[in-house]
Order: C-alpha cells, then sequence, then structure tokens
C-alpha cells in the first residue's frame, strides 16, 4: 500500500532550507541487541522518523548510545530484563548533506515542545514524537542524509543516518566493543 502523506508544513519546509547541510566523517556509536546485525535499519516510528523510511539510529558518543538503551528497555517495565544482552560498536560514517540541530534553541526553532523533549514519559511518546518526526521527515524529502540532534538522554548529540541515502556504503563497522552492562 503507497504511503500518503499530508500536506507538508511550508513554514518548517522553509526553515529547513534555510539550514546549510553539512558534511561529517568520522566516529559515530551504536548499541543493538546481541545477535542482530549492527547496520539493520529500521522504520519504526521513533524520535525522528516517522516510520516512512529506514534509519539507523547512532549517537556521537558510547554513553549516549548506551543511555538510550537503557532508556527504552527501562520503560514500562518494572524490572529490566536481565537476559537481553546489547553490544556496543564503533562506526565511522561520512554523511555528506546533514541537518544539524546543534542544541535544544535549534530544535525549539522547528516548533518542538522542548519543555518535553528532555523529560518524555516512554508511554506518552506519541504525543512529542508527531513534530520532531515531521521534521525528520521533511529534511529527508529535501535530500539531507542525516538529522544530528541532542540526545534526550545523554549531554551529547545523536546521529539518526537515512538509510537510503547512507547506505552500508557510507557506514562501516569500525570495532565491536562488546557488551554493555
Amino acid at each position: 500500500m503507497p504511503v500518503v502523506h499530508r500536506a507538508r508544513d511550508s513554514s518548517l519546509l522553509d526553515a529547513l532550507e534555510r539550514i546549510e547541510p553539512v558534511e561529517l566523517r568520522g566516529t559515530i556509536w551504536r548499541v543493538v541487541r546481541e545477535g542482530h546485525d549492527v547496520l539493520t535499519p529500521s522504520a519504526a516510528g521513533g524520535r525522528w522518523d516517522d516510520g516512512t523510511f529506514d534509519v539507523l539510529y547512532t549517537s556521537k558518543t558510547a554513553d549516549g548510545a548506551a543511555a538510550e538503551v537503557h532508556f527504552h528497555l527501562s520503560r514500562g517495565q518494572p524490572v529490566i530484563p536481565s537476559k537481553i544482552r546489547h553490544c556496543l560498536y564503533e562506526l565511522d560514517a561520512t554523511i555528506k548533506k546533514a541537518l544539524v540541530l546543534p542544541d535544544l534553541a535549534a530544535v525549539a526553532r522547528l516548533g518542538v515542545d522542548t519543555t518535553r523533549y528532555l523529560a518524555l514519559s516512554y508511554n506518552e511518546r506519541k504525543q512529542e514524537y508527531p513534530r520532531t518526526q515531521e521534521v525528520g521527515e521533511t529534511a529527508h524529502f529535501l535530500g539531507f542524509d542525516a538529522v544530528v540532534a541532542p540526545n534526550a538522554q545523554w549531554e551529547c548529540l545523536n546521529v539518526i543516518l537515512f538509510w537510503d541515502r547512507i547506505g552500508p556504503d557510507g557506514c562501516e563497522v569500525m570495532r565491536d566493543c562488546g557488551p554493555i552492562d
């Protein structure tokens, strides 16, 4: 079934078109469940994707990647599952056209309610995510390769790769750092 998009917000289109794409190359970090392919993207409808394109969520720091996984594992569950193991990977990425939102002020200028950005209740994410998802989808539409935005769980930036633009040629696993606790 084809995906039908509602009309894009013209003020958001204008705002993103005014942001100069940035070329980035370097180390990013990703945590995945043991046994899963580290370079398998998803279209799960996370903070920066609306589920209409594949993304790879990564972080500029190892601690940032671990904090994100911990957050998602600990929400909505009284006890974090002890049998599930996750591994940390160091990746090297080449991004030709990144949309860089270096801080919460930049995110807020795009119409995101940043008062909820850092204090999100996992069960209420559908009330916060629509605007960030709209930003991600519009950035994808405009030809950006990735969104670089503040990590909501750690003091660092996340790098959300648009997999159809980056793909395995633009992102390489450098090192398996092993299981994390």
